[in-house]
């Protein structure tokens, strides 16, 4: 099957899919939104229970206060606005009021990164990554399909404690079967290889796979791995892939510093050290365009990932 024959669904589309499954089956389970309902897909659920649907209006800081409320009364509240409001305007209150009395609040933000688009620079948020590792406690994932993300959506339910996902808004190409099994803080091999490591996360996961095949097609054996949580990292897997490989491509689409790179590159330093090249953005602001041509401008791209491979492994 080609690239074009593929589904696409953006994975915020599947946030609020997987809402409304979860809501069926438990009733604790509520949705808070800042305005940005349509956007953010929890309409969907609003649809299905509106009752258990609370707009909270442009007033990011309070969504998260109510939130934390709302779960010491023994309902699980989705929190959920765009990445730059969820982690950035209201770090404080979910640091504060969620991460240090360590609550059961899932803060689901749409919209981060590049690909977010002709929003521009304002609203592509590529530090959500770095801002709540930050936070003592919190889990951080990112998924990389439709499936993933449903799958996600229950095992954040599913855990005790805080909760930070961040899903996309382009549509994006789905490469999980149904039956897929999501486990938090597991990295998952999707091909093997011994000459290097790709370890992506989110929306650049299927631009890995394309890489690790345009890779094995020039001799270079690419070990693929999607790393859908970010926090807490599988170092299990980071180091065993070090070992076997000895080079080691991350992949995000988020600033390389504080993200899943940086994460990575902690863990090799402590137990394995070995060249690692960051792809990401480099330390720079976005701004307007079409999602697509700004993933490529930004080098978060298969060509791009190819290169690095290539150049790491002197092939």
């Amino acid at each position: 099957m080609s690239m074009a024959e593929v589904k696409k669904i953006a994975t915020r589309e599947s946030y609020g899919n997987g809402l409304v499954e979860l809501g069926k089956e438990h009733d604790n389970v509520v949705v808070l939104d800042a305005d940005l309902a349509g956007a953010t897909k929890t309409a969907i659920f609003k649809k299905a229970f509106p009752d258990r649907h609370f707009n909270c209006g442009i007033a990011e800081c309070n969504l998260v206060d109510v939130g934390a409320g709302l779960s010491t009364m023994g309902l699980v509240p989705f929190v959920s606005t765009f990445a730059m409001f969820a982690a950035g305007r209201a770090y404080e209150q979910v640091r504060n009021t969620i991460g240090y009395p360590h609550l059961n609040v899932k803060i689901c933000a749409t919209h981060g990164g590049i690909s977010v688009g002709e929003d521009g620079a304002s609203h592509q948020c590529c530090e959500d990554f770095a801002l709540m590792r930050t936070i003592p406690g919190m889990t951080v994932m990112c998924p990389s399909d439709d499936v993933e993300a449903r799958k996600m959506v229950r095992a954040a339910y599913e855990m005790e404690g805080p909760v930070y996902i961040r899903f996309g808004r382009a549509a994006t190409p789905v490469y999980h079967a149904e039956g897929f099994s999501f486990a938090v803080g597991k990295g998952e091999v999707l091909q093997d290889g011994t000459d290097v490591a790709v370890i992506a996360t989110g929306i650049l996961v299927p631009e890995a796979i394309e890489a690790g095949k345009r890779l094995a097609a020039e001799g270079i054996s690419a070990r693929v791995i999607n790393m859908a949580t970010i926090k807490p990292l599988d170092t299990e897997t980071v180091i065993r892939a070090a070992r076997d490989c000895g080079r080691i491509v991350t992949v995000e689409e988020h600033n390389i510093i504080g993200g899943l790179g940086e994460a990575v590159c902690s863990a090799l330093a402590e137990e394995c050290p070995v060249p690692v090249h960051r792809i990401g953005v480099n330390d720079v602001f976005g701004h307007s365009g079409p999602a697509a041509a700004l993933l490529k401008e930004f080098g978060l791209t298969a060509d791009y990932i190819t290169e690095a491979a290539r150049m790491l492994t002197g092939k």
